[in-house]
């Protein structure tokens, strides 16, 4: 049975990857859940869905968490595009052996900027931007080598004084198999449209231009689209090769389908030296995408030894990007 299992999966892996010319380019709601959470994942390319062995695994694979026998604490900051800044907090709690419960908080906030509007660009105004997402995740093992994991999660999009507001889930499996290598499957933000409203929405319209001496200014409300939520399917391989005492090396390979855009792949890894005291990480995103935008990463990991029973470690990323800059990202994980 587990045979069968392996050769359906990695018989899917294959035919991802070559689904990348189905184009499906659109527009989805809160874009910013698709953007690479944690400073070692985002170091290895982004092919973590088999992996998630640290808080980061409530975004990319609620299962991963059912394996942690420590509490945990990640803490990640990003100096994104356009002096966007984007954080990350994670914290689990293992109730037992094999059950874990976690909270998660990202958001993407900006500085003030200036309101323009058509012939008059100096206003004088200012008005924010911002995005949101807070989780609760749960996971268990099913068996000492199968676990699933459910993230339910509140989205909030803010504009000046318009706004959008919903619900999500992110579901996944993580298999151990005996052969050594793990699997790895996830669905992230499935729920319903997003839908903007609010102040800004309101005018001052003439309801029936056909009409003469009519009110030219009744109140009205702009009725916007609803947008689906950045919906993505993922599924990932990953093992251990270990070279002596003092290196190993973790490989992962993820193929990604999302809603908005062709499938792709992801594929990165980590060097492990000096009895995991230092870790060096590189990998390669939107592989087989057309038009891709991200180009390569490359991460950095230190643990900090004598410091909260040497359960302090600092992760740093480097993300290329093809026309918007680079991106950096620091996280801090704690564990006690």
């Amino acid at each position: 049975m587990i045979k069968i299992i392996q050769n359906i999966f990695l018989c899917g892996l294959v035919i991802f990857s070559f689904l990348h010319a189905v184009d499906k380019t659109g527009t989805t709601a809160a874009k910013f859940l698709s953007l690479g959470v944690g400073s070692k994942a985002v170091g290895m390319g982004g092919a973590f869905t088999s992996v998630a062995n640290d808080a980061t695994a409530m975004y990319w694979n609620p299962a991963g968490l059912s394996y942690f026998n420590t509490k945990e604490m990640y803490f990640n900051h990003a100096d994104w595009i356009a002096d966007i800044s984007f954080d990350y907090f994670g914290f689990s709690i293992p109730l037992r052996p094999g059950r874990a419960i976690g909270i998660n908080i990202t958001s993407v906030t900006m500085g003030e900027m200036e309101v323009t509007r058509y012939g008059n660009e100096n206003t004088g105004e200012t008005f924010r931007a911002s995005d949101y997402a807070v989780g609760i995740t749960y996971a268990m093992n099913l068996t000492d080598r199968f676990s699933v994991g459910i993230n339910g999660k509140y989205i909030q999009q803010t504009i000046a004084s318009s706004h959008a507001q919903g619900a999500a889930i992110d579901l996944g499996t993580l298999f151990k198999t005996p052969f050594g290598f793990r699997l790895g499957t996830s669905i992230s933000n499935f729920g319903p449209k997003l839908k903007m409203s609010g102040d800004d929405l309101l005018i001052a319209a003439d309801v029936n231009q056909t009409i003469e001496g009519n009110n030219e200014s009744v109140t009205s409300l702009l009725s916007t689209d609803r947008f689906d939520l950045p919906l993505n399917l993922r599924f990932g391989i990953s093992n251990d090769l270990v070279f002596g005492k003092l290196v190993n090396i973790l490989w992962s390979v993820d193929t990604i389908s999302p809603n908005d855009n062709a499938n792709y792949v992801n594929a990165g890894f980590e060097l492990k030296l000096l009895n995991d005291f230092l870790f060096l990480r590189a990998g390669i995103n939107s592989l087989f995408l057309k038009d891709n935008e991200k180009e390569y990463s490359i991460g950095v990991g230190l643990k900090i030894p004598g410091i909260m029973n040497n359960n302090l470690l600092f992760n740093y990323s480097f993300e290329a990007l093809r026309h918007l800059g680079n991106t950096q990202q620091i996280g801090i994980r704690i564990g006690f």
